[in-house]
């Protein structure tokens, strides 16, 4: 029981990858919402199950933005930033999340 418990955490740990902190995300977290980069393949089941388990909070709704790579230039020559998945979470009321200090 023990293994597939620490299965599970392992598989949480891909799905988030970092909270996002911009100027527009520290806006929505007075709505009660945090921002998180996560994994392009992962689904909004999976985010809501990930961040509930590793930060020990309640879910109400889980939004995701896939923002395009922008394409730059380096020495002349070009190149594309890579894609990046943002999944916005929002909290039960009472709930919060502090994305200043680690996880559990």
């Amino acid at each position: 029981m023990a293994k597939k418990q620490e299965q599970i955490d392992i598989r949480h740990y891909d799905v988030i990858v970092a909270p996002h902190i911009t100027e527009k995300s520290t806006l929505v977290s007075e709505a009660n919402a945090v921002v998180f980069k996560v994994a392009n393949t992962s689904t909004k089941p999976q985010i809501k199950a990930a961040v509930e388990a590793l930060f020990d909070v309640k879910v109400t709704a889980v939004n995701t933005i896939v923002q395009k790579g922008k394409t730059k230039k380096w020495k002349g020559k070009p190149y594309t930033r890579s894609d990046i998945k943002k999944a916005i979470v929002t909290l039960k009321d009472g709930d919060s999340i502090d994305v200043t200090q680690g996880v559990n």
